[in-house]
């Protein structure tokens, strides 16, 4: 499914969307392959994430969960999903303000993030950006993550 982006051309059009959602991004399925890849890569293979037999069996949440570094991992995909800067030379990662993994991603849930432009403060290259970021699980009560995101951007 395709969705349309945001387009941000200039610093004047992101600093005229702060304070307004940017865009939700499409939905993405946490798969348990995607789990035991991260778990290879990240060398955190904890039971509740890759003994599928064990989660089932002993997890609180009666299946595998995602981890939540996973969830702020796939930030980066979702982000480009949503939102596009046709005229950036670059955009690169600055940090984060806040990161809170709220509740579980259970393996074969569908995630989605809203972003929110929070904050744009100019730069001699640009501007740094300020996500306020929300991503949940398909119908879920709760969030999955919440988190302000920094970012900045050359133009």
């Amino acid at each position: 499914m395709n969705v349309a982006k945001t387009v941000y051309g200039s610093i004047d059009a992101l600093e005229a969307g702060v304070g307004q959602v940017a865009g939700q991004s499409p939905w993405v399925t946490v798969t348990q392959d995607m789990i035991d890849r991260f778990a290879d890569v990240t060398l955190d293979r904890q039971w509740i994430h890759v003994d599928v037999d064990r989660a089932n069996r002993e997890s609180p949440f009666g299946t595998p969960i995602a981890h939540g570094f996973l969830t702020l991992s796939l930030l980066s995909h979702l982000i480009a999903e949503t939102i596009a800067f046709p005229n950036a030379k670059l955009s690169i990662n600055y940090g984060f303000e806040r990161v809170r993994f709220v509740s579980p991603v259970p393996v074969g849930s569908a995630i989605a993030a809203t972003f929110t432009l929070q904050d744009v403060t100019r730069n001699e290259q640009g501007a740094q950006i300020a996500w306020a970021v929300e991503v949940r699980a398909r119908d879920a009560a709760k969030p999955a993550l919440a988190a302000v995101w920094l970012s900045r951007v050359v133009m």
